[in-house]
């Protein structure tokens, strides 16, 4: 018999805040799994609206063969919800089972979404750091929901931080983040966009459409492109790059997309992040080292199957009778 089931965002919320560890290890094999070509992940598809251009709905397909599993996350991105104190970004996720192709779960996923990215970033950073948790300072630019995330993670594998900066146009949005850093045993306050720049990590987390970062980082900084459009083609091109998928990364007007239509190659992005943790490549010493992840589909999927079993394990999920009303062909 096919069963149905929905696994709503507070068993999820509940899950995820109690198992960073756990996040960031299915986050890590997952990279390995796409490295080692055990996955699916075709371009997302953006749908767009006419008399709106800044929103969109994204769909991300996906599929990992070790978890014989198949799925798509669509993800809504509307920026004007933060003038409404709504979150940017909703999201569900439909998963697949690889056997018979048919859908098995939905689950709400803006929660699952912000915590692979998170997860993501703050691997990139221990990767990028020499696989050190240690580092003076690091700064956020932007303060929604993934900066917070990403802080979480950081606070929650207890990284050894003296001070925490955070540039917003958005003041009271920095000033949250701040408050929230802070109650989380952090040197966290709000500083101009330059004193952000100058920390050892970088983390850009905006909403913005069109590179603005012109100045070049020092050699020592380590950059996490998670919004990827703030940074200028010829400061990408200064740096040391890695990405989580080159041809996924190197679409969609990113600023190491745009690099490549400066530079006419590619030369100037050394691997991925699997390439770096499995020693293809080392983090040089004489420039910076900026990661884009462009955000993979499998790491949804991954993170999603994985919170689905622990749903039903746990009497947490919603199952749904009858949902298919007709299986058998006669």
């Amino acid at each position: 018999m096919t069963e149905f089931h929905i696994i709503g965002g507070e068993f999820i919320g509940d899950y995820l805040s109690k198992h960073h560890d756990v996040v960031t290890d299915i986050v890590k094999n997952t990279y390995l799994h796409h490295h080692n070509g055990n996955t699916e992940n075709p371009d997302s598809y953006f749908l767009r609206f006419r008399d709106s251009p800044s929103d969109r709905i994204i769909a991300l397909p996906s599929a990992i063969y070790p978890e014989e599993t198949a799925g798509i996350k669509w993800i809504a991105s509307f920026p004007r919800n933060v003038e409404h104190n709504l979150q940017r970004a909703s999201a569900v996720l439909i998963l697949n089972s690889l056997a018979t192709g048919y859908p098995y779960a939905c689950l709400e996923s803006s929660l699952i979404s912000a915590n692979r990215t998170a997860a993501s970033a703050v691997l990139g950073a221990y990767w990028m750091n020499r696989q050190s948790r240690t580092t003076p300072s690091i700064g956020f630019v932007g303060a929604g929901v993934i900066a917070r995330t990403i802080g979480n993670f950081f606070v929650r594998q207890e990284w050894k931080i003296n001070d925490i900066v955070v540039f917003d146009q958005h003041t009271d949005s920095a000033d949250h983040l701040v408050n929230y850093l802070c109650d989380a045993g952090q040197h966290a306050y709000t500083a101009s966009l330059s004193d952000v720049l100058a920390c050892d990590i970088v983390i850009f987390v905006t909403t913005a459409s069109t590179p603005y970062i012109e100045t070049a980082f020092q050699p020592h900084q380590k950059v996490l492109n998670i919004s990827l459009r703030d940074i200028s083609p010829d400061v990408i091109l200064a740096s040391q790059n890695i990405c989580d998928d080159i041809e996924h990364c190197l679409k969609a007007s990113t600023s190491p997309h745009l690099a490549e239509q400066r530079s006419q190659g590619r030369d100037f992005i050394d691997g991925t992040l699997a390439g770096l943790m499995t020693g293809q490549f080392q983090v040089r010493e004489d420039k910076p080292i900026i990661f884009s992840p462009f955000g993979l589909g499998v790491l949804d999927l991954a993170l999603g199957k994985y919170l689905c079993q622990q749903a039903i394990a746990t009497g947490n999920a919603l199952t749904v009778p009858g949902f298919f009303a007709e299986t058998s062909r006669w």
